[in-house]
């Protein structure tokens, strides 16, 4: 069996371009799937590097380091916004290189595997899961020894059995290009700092939304599959050994549907002795429904929730997302947040299917109710393998003539049907507080300062603070 060279390229340009490196999320976090794919052939043996196409400043940039890394084999993630530059990717390889191999992964792939196979110059395709089948058709490869099908389906893995994502992949390529942050990730929110990292828990989501699924469930199953609460304590262990992790965020698409899980979790992360603040992703009606468990969340350092309002529109909401949460409890979820001092990053849509100008406003007050920390609105962007999409496709609504139209942003018309201009003012009028709201802002930011700036024996001989306090 011969040694072979492997490089994985993360194609994710669509949004901010190349030479993009720590601009926001898009640009200043890991690809987690091929962190866990590096790890995985790495403990196999492999020799494993990465080209990270954010962190290079064109194709030419992009043609010279391939020529220095020669690898024997290539493999790239696709999300559906990444298909083009995965394309020119593979397009490049095969025209310098002939002879390397090529694979594709990714949940495009899965998701739209018709589609997938139009690409040209890839030798595989891997759909699912690839932990198990990327290394074993590495193995195959280093034993010169090809599969013959070339679609190759990825075996469910234990996800216990996993090593721990591959975090230096990612930052031993960025420091090539000038990232100079001490984290392995960059922080998104001024209660986050660094060094700061991403999480994920577990894979897939009970849930039915129909802007969501049933894509999910073709990439990981039906349901929820979940590392234990211990396996995910060592790994935040080995990031404050490694990196001095001081924040991080749970990237599960909704970490509070598991209670259980969550409570056994603050349970063991308070008796380890961390105190690092967290965010994670919830919903509206889990937040209702277990405000003991939010409150337990808090004592152990969550400091913020991202949830996905959507809309706040009833039928929009429940007919049309099948989001499974009501108006009333989108706002009694904030009311909750507000009451523990948990920030809210308001993730919502506009210009959704069949959606008028008054079910917009009702999203608009909606969220002046709410009085977000963080908002965070799109336009409606129809991706492929969900019910949705489907709906979309069959009425011959869709506007997206290119794949980097996937992206999901509040700046290009989406669909048929809709006033886009009026959205933007929407979407603007959404963003725009209530002058009560802004005042309290203004005060609470004020007394953080004052706080901040002040020595608390002072504060304390003024009255503002209680002398017992520590």
């Amino acid at each position: 069996m011969k040694n072979i060279k492997t490089t994985l390229i993360y194609p994710g340009i669509a949004g901010r371009g190349f030479n993009s490196l720590k601009q926001g999320m898009d640009a200043g976090w890991i690809s987690h799937g091929l962190a866990s794919l590096s790890a995985a052939a790495k403990a196999k043996g492999f020799e494993i590097d990465l080209i990270d196409l954010r962190a290079l400043s064109g194709w030419d940039h992009f043609r010279t380091i391939l020529t220095e890394r020669d690898p024997d084999v290539v493999a790239v993630t696709v999300m559906s916004v990444d298909y083009n530059p995965a394309k020119e990717v593979l397009a490049i390889v095969k025209e310098m290189m002939p002879e390397t191999i090529t694979i594709l992964g990714g949940a495009h792939i899965t998701i739209s595997l018709e589609d997938s196979l139009r690409i040209p110059n890839a030798d595989y395709l891997i759909i699912h899961e690839g932990e198990i089948t990327f290394p074993e058709l590495l193995q195959q490869i280093a034993a010169g020894n090809l599969p013959k099908q070339k679609v190759l389906r990825g075996k469910t893995p234990d996800l216990d059995a996993l090593p721990y994502s591959d975090r230096e992949l990612f930052m031993a390529e960025w420091r090539k290009w000038g990232y100079d942050l001490d984290s392995p990730e960059v922080p998104f929110a001024q209660e986050l700092q660094a060094p700061f990292a991403t999480i994920i828990a577990g894979r897939g989501c009970i849930y039915n939304c129909s802007f969501c699924k049933p894509g999910e469930d073709y990439l990981f199953g039906k349901g929820t599959r979940r590392r234990s609460v211990d396996n995910v304590i060592g790994e935040l262990r080995l990031l404050v050994d490694k990196y001095h992790l001081a924040s991080f965020m749970f990237h599960d698409d909704c970490l509070t549907e598991d209670r259980e899980w969550v409570l056994e979790f603050t349970e063991k992360y308070m008796a380890e002795g961390f105190t690092m603040p967290f965010f994670s992703q919830s919903r509206a009606d889990i937040i209702v429904k277990n405000e003991d468990m939010v409150a337990r969340m808090v004592k152990a350092g969550l400091r913020g929730y991202f949830i996905g309002f959507e809309s706040g529109n009833p039928r929009i909401l429940q007919k049309v997302l099948r989001k499974g949460c009501t108006v009333e409890q989108n706002i009694e979820a904030a009311r909750i947040c507000k009451k523990y001092g948990i920030s809210i990053w308001a993730n919502y849509m506009m210009g959704i299917p069949t959606e008028t100008k008054e079910e917009v406003m009702d999203t608009v007050r909606m969220l002046k109710e709410i009085d977000p920390d963080y908002y965070s609105p799109a336009f409606y962007t129809p991706h492929p393998g969900t019910d949705l999409y489907t709906l979309v496709l069959e009425n011959d609504l869709s506007l997206i003539t290119d794949y980097d139209s996937y992206r999901r942003n509040p700046e290009e018309p989406k669909i048929r049907g809709q006033d886009y201009e009026f959205l933007k003012w929407a979407m603007q009028e959404s963003m725009r507080r209530k002058p009560a709201n802004t005042l309290k802002r203004w005060t609470k930011n004020q007394w953080q300062r004052v706080k901040r700036a002040t020595p608390r024996k002072v504060m304390q001989k003024m009255g503002l603070l209680p002398q017992h306090a520590s």
